[in-house]
């Protein structure tokens, strides 16, 4: 993603070396980032792809986006992820593109504000990504037991749905359209 050539500044003069950030990812909601460096860039790549595949992480998707709105800072770089209607493609730039294309993430909205660095917009794409939650499984996590709470809550969706999709007959439909209290 982005290779940088650092320098140590020593006794005898200047010690040169490489840092390369690196981003991988299955593009099926796992992705990792890492930074290594090397002397050379090719010793710095194969560093930084390692330790990013050892440290990659699930993303929770919803189809081809994000389940809700997340931001997310580390250093100066802030990063907002929206979620994007089908089609709409992934609208980002830098880091947060390699990041989001690399998760499997196709359609997506962002902004960065702060820092252009992009090591730091990288690792705060990756933050972002790690605090978003599947909304159904954390309805039945607060409501306690995960396994009757998510089956209630499926139950309650398709009690919701036969409701709503029983004729309503004439009967109920005028009272309905024309109420008139008759108790005195």
């Amino acid at each position: 993603m982005k290779i940088r050539r650092v320098a140590k500044v020593v006794k005898g003069g200047r010690n040169l070396s490489f840092s390369a950030m690196m981003v991988v990812g299955d593009r099926e909601g796992r992705v990792g980032a890492a930074l290594g460096k090397a002397a050379s860039i090719p010793d710095a790549t194969q560093k930084g792809r390692q330790r990013a595949e050892k440290g990659m992480t699930e993303v929770v998707r919803r189809d081809a986006t994000i389940p809700h709105e997340v931001k997310a800072k580390y250093g100066s770089a802030k990063v907002v992820l929206l979620p994007a209607t089908p089609g709409t493609g992934v609208i980002a730039g830098g880091g947060v593109r390699a990041v989001i294309e690399a998760a499997g993430i196709e359609d997506v909205l962002s902004k960065t504000y702060g820092g252009n660095n992009a090591v730091n917009t990288v690792r705060a794409t990756l933050k972002a990504l790690s605090l978003l939650r599947d909304p159904r499984v954390e309805i039945s996590r607060r409501l306690g037991n995960r396994e009757n709470a998510a089956e209630s809550v499926v139950a309650e969706n398709e009690s919701s749905v036969e409701e709503a999709s029983t004729p309503v007959s004439a009967k109920d439909s005028a009272s309905i359209l024309n109420p008139q209290t008759t108790d005195d």
